[in-house]
């Protein structure tokens, strides 16, 4: 089965088949291709223990119609499933990036303020839900146009914390 989805404006065409054991799947993402058995799931919790390669990774996902959260070792990635036109490759790349809070929780850390330049994979703020720490990384390279939340605060999924706006580099010119 191919599934394509999107994560930080790039596309990704996944490849799931049974492997020959029939306990696990072969997951292939470009050249890559590794096994993934499901040890565990908790639905409730959207808790799964995976062993990937024999290696066990726990993942926490949450979902809605349109994005899936995947938070693993503290990092979470939003997923969205794309239609059959974008699965090129070529589809539209957001100069912009706002970043919401993937599941409900509470901010530990704001490490950056308005007007400061930042880097794609920067940690921005770090949130705490369901007792694990998820950094909000930089999707781009850019600027910190806004910040919307203070440590301390409880947020919603979904909500806006942070809006990054990528660097432009107009004309130079030279007096001489």
């Amino acid at each position: 089965m191919k599934l394509s989805f999107g994560c930080n404006s790039q596309s990704f065409l996944v490849d799931l088949s049974p492997a020959p054991s029939g306990k696990s799947h072969r997951v292939t993402l470009g050249d890559k291709t590794v096994e993934v058995e499901i040890l565990r799931a908790d639905t409730e919790q959207g808790k799964l223990e995976l062993l990937i390669d024999g290696k066990r990774v726990l993942a926490y996902i949450s979902s809605d119609s349109a994005k899936r959260w995947v938070t693993v070792n503290g990092q979470t990635f939003v997923l969205t499933k794309q239609a059959a036109s974008r699965r090129s490759g070529s589809g539209h790349h957001p100069t912009a990036g706002e970043l919401t809070a993937p599941m409900p929780g509470q901010i530990r850390a704001v490490n950056v303020s308005e007007g400061e330049t930042v880097t794609k994979g920067q940690t921005l703020i770090i949130l705490e839900a369901m007792k694990m720490e998820i950094r909000i990384q930089s999707p781009i390279d850019g600027r910190v146009s806004s910040i919307s939340v203070k440590v301390g605060q409880t947020v919603e999924r979904e909500q806006t914390l942070i809006m990054v706006e990528r660097l432009t580099i107009g004309p130079v010119t030279f007096d001489i």
